[in-house]
């Protein structure tokens, strides 16, 4: 059945016992129309979501699902707190924007072989891996994640919950910002196996700008084959370890700090073939790198430079400033 945006917003209207054009929705609405202004989904004609369709307001998993697999442009407001037990495929041309204080628990969305989502300011928690990811992004190409609060629970097992931002299957032209990653065991990967070289290398460009990592124990992220540029990031209390560079990936750590944190900041383990990193101002806060230097430089990304904060700022501004705050 083919969800109109009358319909799905005059389904919410029945069903709500507020009008779902409250102020605060409305702040959402216009806040939603951003496109992604940094990083590498900037490139290959940029990323601009549901931009150009109409806006719905969804507050049940049944209607989140309906909108992310419409066809066409949609932006989709996530009002209220949601639980239940789902993977939603996202189609493309979306834009997820979470209101202020709303929230998703136990529901992973799944952006696979498609192009153009925005998922911001979303507060997703205690996925189940059979839910997937938090957010996957399987072989899709202009995908922004901004302003996210992800997360699971390090009492349950480690492999009880998957990623909180999973990247693979030779994506590319993504970003994620301003994001807050904290208590879970596999924070976020790009490239999910050492034998996918065919699909992986060459692909997997990722920008990760302005987030905060923080008690997680390892993937933070890990790297295979990617070109990836860090900056304004903060690690903080990490109980494993940071920055994994495998297969040969080529990492470009700037203006970032780690406090806390155990002794392998940003290193290569676990795969055949070892992986690349370059530091430029990284506070490592008595934590080590051991990675191989690369060769990824700032003056190579087909970007407009972000403006770095400054390794000694990043400890005092990031964790007011990643996570659900738009």
């Amino acid at each position: 059945m083919k969800y109109t945006a009358f319909t799905l917003l005059a389904a919410v209207a029945a069903a709500s016992p507020r009008n779902p054009l409250s102020a605060v929705n409305l702040v959402a609405r216009q806040q939603a129309g951003e496109a992604c202004p940094i990083g590498y989904c900037t490139q290959n004609g940029g990323t601009t979501g549901g931009a150009g369709g109409e806006t719905v307001t969804v507050i049940d998993v049944a209607s989140l699902v309906a909108a992310a697999e419409q066809e066409g442009p949609l932006t989709i407001i996530v009002s209220g707190a949601i639980s239940g037990s789902a993977k939603i495929r996202v189609g493309a041309n979306k834009t997820i924007y979470g209101e202020t204080g709303s929230s998703l628990t136990g529901v992973g969305l799944y952006i696979r072989r498609t192009s153009n989502v925005i998922v911001r300011n979303m507060k997703i928690a205690k996925v189940p891996a059979s839910n997937g990811d938090a957010i996957g992004i399987d072989g899709s190409s202009n995908v922004w994640v901004d302003h996210c609060d992800l997360s699971g629970d390090l009492s349950m097992g480690k492999d009880d919950y998957d990623g909180l931002v999973d990247i693979s299957h030779g994506s590319e032209w993504v970003t994620v910002s301003n994001t807050y990653f904290h208590d879970h065991w596999k924070a976020s990967l790009i490239g999910h196996s050492d034998s996918n070289a065919a699909e992986d290398r060459g692909s997997l460009h990722v920008t990760y700008a302005s987030n905060h990592f923080y008690n997680t124990y390892s993937r933070a992220p890990l790297v295979r084959f990617g070109t990836v540029n860090i900056v304004n990031t903060f690690w903080d209390s990490l109980l494993s370890s940071g920055v994994n560079c495998r297969m040969g990936a080529q990492v470009l750590i700037q203006s970032s700090a780690f406090r806390n944190s155990s002794r392998n900041a940003v290193f290569f383990a676990d795969s055949q073939e070892t992986g690349y990193a370059v530091l430029d101002d990284v506070d490592l806060g008595g934590s080590q790198n051991t990675a191989p230097a690369g060769t990824l430089t700032a003056s190579a990304l087909p970007y407009a430079s972000i403006q770095p904060l400054g390794s000694a700022a990043v400890a005092s501004t990031i964790p007011g400033t990643a996570g659900q705050k738009l």
